[in-house]
């Protein structure tokens, strides 16, 4: 039997969430009253043959009662139960675009402000998120990225990494990314651009990255910056930080920043973090 309990900001994709996870054969409930959950659980979880995988949401809406989460979810480990906590993480800017966007009223808003609501409502589920097993940042996510997440972990059983690492290059001529949290200009690098047979060929070229790395300083950089970010990595953990963008930027986007993203991709695979790399600028 597998249980899990999905949570998380208003509006960061819950009701998605359980939509994917009942397509994938979820017994699912949405907005159960809190002081229920222990008779759901012991009608579904041990009362019911039927039934192997069952995903329950609980979210703002529960009002006073999401104070009692807590003791509930605790009642549930004393008496047996195995479940495991999902929750769906959002940007405060991205939460106001897309209630803006559906011209949705906040849970907790009201006459005031969008971004006071999601500020209180993300106060008052810190003690949730503290307890999850995942934590999924939907931020800049796609629909179909996030079920591809979502398949993975309670589907396919995958692993899954709460701390999350984007690495991604970029052009400086096309602009620094918006959502970059640290950037690095690799300009200082050897330009293939500049070399005829490779100028229109790009750093997923094995040619090009074999060219690149033979700058001088490629390698004490790459060992630089990859004992830089394990360094800095905990500290973003512990101000509650759950991904990180690392923006690479040459010229272009084309051969020394997408050369680095996938060395750097190649190293810190090997930490504990979830890794992904991305190239904003590979087609321009």
């Amino acid at each position: 039997m597998r249980f899990v309990i999905v949570t998380g900001m208003s509006g960061a994709g819950k009701s998605s969430v359980l939509k994917m996870l009942e397509d994938a054969g979820y017994f699912c409930v949405d907005n159960l009253p809190i002081p229920l959950i222990p008779t759901f659980a012991g009608l579904t979880v041990k009362g019911s043959q039927n039934i192997s995988k069952i995903a329950l949401g609980i979210d703002i809406r529960s009002g006073q009662s999401l104070e009692e989460a807590g003791a509930v979810l605790d009642q549930l480990r004393a008496e047996g139960y195995t479940y495991e906590i999902l929750f769906l993480e959002c940007s405060t800017s991205v939460l106001v675009k897309r209630y803006k966007e559906t011209r949705r009223t906040h849970p907790l808003s009201g006459t005031d402000r969008v971004d006071r609501g999601i500020e209180e409502e993300r106060k008052r589920l810190a003690f949730l998120k503290s307890r999850a097993d995942y934590i999924l940042d939907t931020s800049q996510l796609l629909v179909r990225e996030l079920k591809t997440q979502i398949d993975h972990v309670f589907v396919e059983n995958g692993s899954y990494h709460n701390f999350f690492i984007t690495i991604l290059s970029f052009g400086f001529k096309h602009g620094i990314p918006t959502d970059s949290d640290l950037v690095f200009d690799v300009r200082f690098l050897k330009n293939p651009y500049y070399v005829p047979e490779l100028k229109k060929l790009t750093g997923r070229d094995a040619r090009v990255r074999n060219y690149v790395l033979e700058s001088p300083m490629a390698p004490d950089f790459l060992d630089k910056l990859e004992e830089m970010l394990l360094f800095l990595i905990p500290g973003y953990i512990a101000e509650g930080k759950n991904q990180l963008v690392v923006s690479i930027g040459c010229t272009g986007g084309h051969h020394r920043s997408v050369t680095v993203a996938y060395e750097l991709e190649k190293r810190l695979s090997k930490s504990e973090y979830g890794v992904k790399v991305e190239h904003r600028d590979i087609e321009r």
